[in-house]
């Protein structure tokens, strides 16, 4: 199995990426979204899948899949770091694990942890932890080798990030990687920050 993940600036189009993985028939269970809270998603009544820092909640089983689809189980999560998340599928429910695993073992946790253990170099996973920071979105699809260029088709169809770009635009900023440690970003903070790529925050 590939894991195969991508940033994009807006929610709307993490969503409407995730849409078209299942529409084009990718299990839900294969997939994940994690976006900062403060992009305003509703997730009344859908429950929370972990306390501050690495508390899991008892919810957490549920945050991996369910038949209505990956956006039906959308549950807020607190990643060290990042703040509060909205976020569902496999890699949330991973997430909450690598935490409470990093807290008892002294390992990588976190989404970082998470995602380097589904196999994204540990550069990339601080990346995209990183864009999450600042007020992005994170899709990851798992699937077998048959499926990888089917599945980066349908991601590349919404305006995901450039990687590469927005690496040396945070290098120039003196970022170097992910930072739990770090005070999460505030609504203005992250405002700013995606103001600085032309992304129109509602």
């Amino acid at each position: 199995m590939r894991t195969i993940t991508e940033l994009y600036d807006s929610y709307d189009d993490a969503k409407a990426a995730v849409r078209a993985l299942e529409d084009a028939g990718i299990p839900s269970d294969n997939i994940s979204i994690v976006t900062n809270k403060s992009n305003g998603v509703d997730v009344e009544g859908q429950g929370s899948y972990a306390a501050e820092g690495a508390g899991t909640g008892a919810g957490v089983g549920a945050v991996a899949g369910g038949a209505g689809g990956v956006l039906t189980g959308l549950g807020l999560l607190a990643i060290p770091g990042v703040g509060p998340v909205v976020a569902a599928g496999w890699l949330a429910a991973a997430a909450v694990g690598a935490v409470a695993g990093a807290v008892a073992g002294g390992a990588v946790g976190g989404i970082v942890g998470a995602m380097v253990e589904s196999g994204v170099s540990e550069e990339d996973a601080n990346f995209f932890a990183e864009g999450v920071r600042r007020g992005g979105s994170v899709v990851a699809v798992r699937v077998d080798e048959t499926r990888v260029a089917k599945v980066e088709a349908i991601l590349n169809r919404s305006a995901r990030v450039n990687m590469v770009d927005r690496r040396a635009s945070y290098t120039q900023q003196g970022w170097t990687r992910f930072d739990e440690g770090a005070a999460p970003y505030t609504d203005d903070q992250i405002a700013a920050e995606q103001a600085r790529y032309g992304v129109t925050r509602l």
